[in-house]
């Protein structure tokens, strides 16, 4: 089993920045995937970015060059640095982790936390 628990969220006024960890904690292989999601209220959850244990990253169109995701795998953390933060990201933000063991796909995700965006 592994545990995801995520920090960061909170309150902030259009275009400010915002800082999301998630550390990770258990049965954590080497090669895995680490990745934000976000659900805003009424709409399905989407993805937000995803970094692999060897730092290759992807990024939703509505996020790039505002967020950049990173890693740290010695602490086995993950984070989501947030600038130019807009009314349309206010959601409850999601850490994910996904690994393959004995051909299965563990799918592991946090409590989640708010992120709201407001004047």
């Amino acid at each position: 089993q592994v545990q995801l628990v995520e920090s960061g969220g909170g309150l902030v006024q259009p275009g400010g920045s915002l800082r999301l960890s998630c550390a990770a904690s258990g049965s954590i292989l080497k090669t895995n995937v680490m990745g934000w999601y976000r659900q805003a209220p009424g709409k399905q959850r989407e993805l937000v970015a995803t970094v692999t244990s060897g730092g290759s990253t992807n990024y939703a169109d509505s996020v790039k060059g505002r967020f950049t995701i990173s890693r740290d795998n010695a602490k086995n953390t993950e984070y989501l640095q947030m600038n130019s933060l807009k009314p349309e990201d206010t959601a409850v933000y999601y850490c994910n982790l996904k690994q393959v063991r004995a051909l299965n796909i563990d799918d592991y995700w946090g409590q989640g936390t708010q992120v709201t965006v407001s004047s």
